[in-house]
């Protein structure tokens, strides 16, 4: 897209370049045939949250275990919406956008909540909690069983394809593209988010906190800030896989599946949006694969039950063992060290770092940083108290204007006189 389209920068690029790779996803549908289609829109709502995840962990550095947790809110929203508008005889995209929009906002009103209960915790207490959420899932499910039918979970109406599409594409491929243009809309604005200032004051937490507090930046609110998108991206994850799947169900949801997602994120490569769509697409076709060649070798029944279900995640492992010792960086490192190892005028300057940190939003930083350390430089020439100071090496040196003013170079012992020889 760079070289397509060079004038493109910041936020228009990545909308440009989201919308294309949207059109391109939709077009390749109409090569695969519908159980394909089927495991495509599933990528796609998997997309969405592991997308919010490592915005979430590999950007702010908040660790999360109940990914699964806020899309089941999400899942559970549109499908009470989704009947509740079938009751009143409303169908098709108007009951879609509906049950979407109900979705995004408990699973935005859950993740606010956890966001609030972020901002006070660090590390493994954080873990604990959203642990304990992707735990209680089940039992919230049984209590109001009432309403979310306990461990049967809720069943919602047929939604086929619009007529004017009717003699186009089939069911599974209009979810695919339903699934498709919710992913890339939510894929889209947090791609869009983290390349601004938000993305910078994220990795700038992350990065460490108390100087991120000292230069100004409200660490709180940053974090309950991504813990909330975060969950909206999961909650309309879920929708979009209630949608395909028709239904909603706790068993769905459970931790196995929530601690799935962050090896797909970690597999992919933290903070990478590219690692997050190759991680969502891992879970989803590596156990189909698996089983596929299991099924095709001759093994006795006792055998294959045992390797049903429980390969994928031998294998899994084994990957995320290999992953991280090879490209500690996940599958996503491997891009960047090609443009890395690629000899191309100036590709020192951009590659050479973090590919996280590039932009706009970097050079802004560091004029902020640059005008913080000026003002603070000029408020000490105009204090009085310092008027018969001595002089500093910075303020003699011009070609240092920019950096702030260090004492351990005026502190530091000067080095030894040598003795003349007589």
């Amino acid at each position: 897209m760079t070289r397509l389209l060079p004038s493109l920068r910041g936020i228009p690029r990545v909308v440009v370049f989201g919308a294309v790779l949207t059109v391109l996803a939709i077009g390749g549908t109409f090569l695969l045939d519908p159980y394909r289609n089927f495991q495509l829109a599933t990528v796609a709502a998997y997309f969405c949250a592991t997308a919010g995840l490592t915005l979430l962990i590999g950007q702010s550095g908040q660790l999360s275990l109940g990914q699964a947790a806020l899309m089941a809110a999400g899942g559970y929203g549109y499908a009470l919406t989704a009947n509740a508008m079938t009751d009143a005889g409303v169908t098709g995209i108007p009951r879609f956008l509906a049950g979407m929009l109900t979705a995004v906002v408990v699973s935005a009103a859950l993740g606010w909540l956890l966001g609030l209960a972020a901002a006070r915790l660090r590390g493994p207490y954080l873990a604990g909690v959203t642990l304990t959420l992707v735990i209680a899932v089940p039992a919230i499910a049984a209590v109001f069983s009432g309403v979310l039918r306990g461990d049967q979970g809720l069943q919602i109406a047929y939604d086929g394809v619009p007529r004017m599409l009717e003699r186009l594409i089939a069911v599974e491929q209009w979810q695919a593209w339903v699934a498709i243009l919710v992913a890339g809309v939510v894929v889209t604005g947090l791609a869009a988010l983290t390349g601004g200032r938000l993305g910078l004051r994220m990795r700038a937490v992350r990065d460490d906190e108390t100087a991120a507090r000292l230069n100004g930046v409200r660490t709180g609110r940053v974090k309950v800030t991504a813990f909330t998108l975060s969950s909206v991206a999961a909650g309309a994850g879920g929708a979009v896989l209630c949608f395909a799947t028709q239904s909603v169900s706790p068993g769905a949801y459970t931790l196995a599946f929530s601690l799935l997602l962050v090896v797909a994120v970690v597999l992919g490569g933290l903070g990478s949006i590219g690692g997050a769509a190759v991680g969502s697409a891992l879970i989803v076709l590596l156990p189909w694969a698996l089983g596929a060649a299991t099924a095709a070798l001759p093994l006795p029944v006792e055998v294959a039950q045992r390797l049903s279900g429980n390969l994928s995640i031998l294998v899994f492992g084994l990957l995320l063992i290999v992953v991280m010792l090879v490209w500690p960086g996940g599958l996503a490192s491997l891009r960047r060290r090609r443009r890395a190892s690629a000899p191309t005028s100036g590709s020192a300057t951009r590659d050479g770092g973090d590919p996280r940190t590039h932009g706009v939003p970097e050079a802004t930083l560091s004029r902020d940083v640059a005008a913080d350390a000026s003002a603070a430089r000029a408020d000490d020439a105009a204090d009085p108290a310092d008027e018969h100071a001595p002089p500093t090496d910075d303020a003699a040196d011009p070609a240092d204007g920019a950096a702030p003013g260090h004492p351990e170079p005026v502190l530091s012992s000067a080095p030894p006189t040598p003795h003349r020889k007589r």
